[in-house]
């Protein structure tokens, strides 16, 4: 940042003396505002919990076949943020919808940062399309809402009192209903003071299960620790959401062109760049926007 700054007094005294163009002045500053710009997002991210692997839950919610689709429309987009910014994404639950999309969908996604770089996705997103499942071609409107929460590692301590879970066991089966198993494999626990409820039904060994699951619910609890400690921020706790006109974070809306997120006013026009995973800006100008709220809070 700083090579570039001073590369750009360097060019702006050659411009003075008629050596340089308008042009590359302009050229270099561009680029030295980048670097500040990505120096300042950078420094947003300073919370402890922000460099954990995360988990990014998305659940269909008002619109019916139309809010499936949009559930995994959702589900891509993360996918290919993950892939086309280095990071590993993994689909570690899934259930289906009826007749298309999703219900809901748990993503893994693992480097550095993840949690920090997604937290601000937390919400109810809303998708405005002329609909491909109306005869008519109506306009339609559905909702989706977005889970963020970071998965703790060896340097968290989550305290759970073993009296305080309920555990359940099911036989899991793989995608599409393929190889079922025979032995109930799968787990679902249930915090009982929180009420927050967990499955796993990766592996085929109940007992790795079992681990995976108590790991999952000890990442909801941290996050919800956080919340609480952190009263000022959004309450985004996925069950507590209603997915419906006013509680958006975010609208798509296709036909017009434009997504714009309505916390921070960013808005772009060219939503399939968006849907195939470019969320840089939106990203950045949440976790600027919200940096500024904590220093003049």
């Amino acid at each position: 940042m700083e090579e570039a700054v001073e590369e750009l007094e360097v060019l702006y005294d050659f411009y003075r003396e008629g050596e340089a163009t308008e042009e590359e002045v302009d050229a270099q500053y561009r680029k030295a505002l980048d670097l500040i710009e990505e120096v300042e997002f950078r420094a947003t991210l300073t919370e402890e919990e922000d460099e954990l692997d995360c988990i990014v839950e998305i659940n269909a919610g008002a619109g019916g076949t139309e809010a499936c689709d949009w559930a995994a429309m959702l589900a891509r987009m993360y996918q290919m943020w993950a892939e086309k910014n280095g990071y590993k994404a993994r689909l570690i639950h899934l259930i289906p919808g009826d007749t298309a999309g999703i219900k809901t969908a748990e993503i893994e996604i693992k480097g550095p940062y993840a949690y920090g770089m997604l937290k601000g996705e937390s919400g109810v997103h809303r998708l405005v399309r002329i609909s491909p499942f109306n005869a008519q071609g109506k306009r339609m409107t559905s909702f989706a809402s977005v889970f963020v929460y970071p998965i703790v590692d060896d340097r968290i301590e989550v305290q759970i009192n073993p009296s305080d879970l309920e555990w359940d066991t099911f036989r899991s089966s793989g995608a599409g209903g393929q190889h079922v198993n025979k032995t109930e494999t799968a787990v679902r626990v249930k915090h009982i003071p929180t009420g927050i409820v967990v499955e796993s039904q990766e592996e085929r060994s109940q007992h790795t299960n079992r681990e995976i699951a108590l790991r999952k619910l000890k990442s909801k609890l941290y996050e919800l620790e956080l919340r609480r400690k952190n009263a000022e921020k959004q309450k985004v706790e996925s069950q507590k959401m209603k997915n419906e006109w006013g509680s958006q974070i975010r609208s798509y809306v296709l036909d017009d062109r434009r997504v714009k997120d309505h916390r921070t006013g960013y808005q772009v026009h060219n939503p399939d760049d968006v849907l195939d995973g470019n969320l840089k800006g939106f990203i950045k100008a949440w976790l600027l926007s919200s940096i500024q709220k904590k220093q003049t809070q």
